[in-house]
């Protein structure tokens, strides 16, 4: 377990998006998605510039390396974890716990009621342990005929 006082939680930068972005797909292919799967989810996972402020793109770092990598999507009252991320090294380690309750902070810190998200099957656990209920079925933005749970929080 990492210690999380370790973990220092920050806005992204613009020019921090092609790392971002690695890191994203490092951490999806950690669950040994095929690399045909992970290129057809490649469009939808790969951060732009102009996202980083309406987004609310955050990242975790230790000692200044980057780790983690989260997003709040939307306006109050209703937004979506859009992301989070963390490097596969350090998955189950507490770093995703930190950023994600940065994340609830500053959701609710902006007026947010409920944080909605569709979950990678392989992340519901994570998600049901910090409250997240299951409350549909969507389909996935980048494979064909796959869905996803849809999950709630509300705040």
């Amino acid at each position: 377990m990492v210690d999380v006082v370790d973990v220092t939680v920050r806005p992204a930068r613009t020019d921090e998006v092609g790392a971002l972005t690695e890191l994203v797909l490092r951490s999806k292919a950690h669950w040994g998605y095929s690399a045909e799967f992970m290129e057809r989810c490649r469009a939808e996972l790969t951060l732009h510039a102009e996202e980083v402020v309406p987004s609310r793109l955050t990242v975790a770092e230790i000692a200044g390396r980057v780790v983690g990598v989260a997003s709040l999507d939307g306006e109050p009252p209703e937004g979506e974890l859009g992301k989070l991320f963390v490097d596969p090294d350090l998955i189950g380690k507490g770093v995703g716990g930190r950023l994600f309750r940065h994340m609830v902070a500053m959701a609710r810190g902006a007026g947010f009621r409920t944080l909605v998200l569709d979950a990678d099957p392989n992340a519901e656990p994570f998600y049901e342990a910090m409250g997240f209920v299951r409350v549909g079925v969507v389909p996935s933005g980048s494979i064909p005929g796959r869905t996803l749970n849809r999950y709630a929080l509300e705040l």
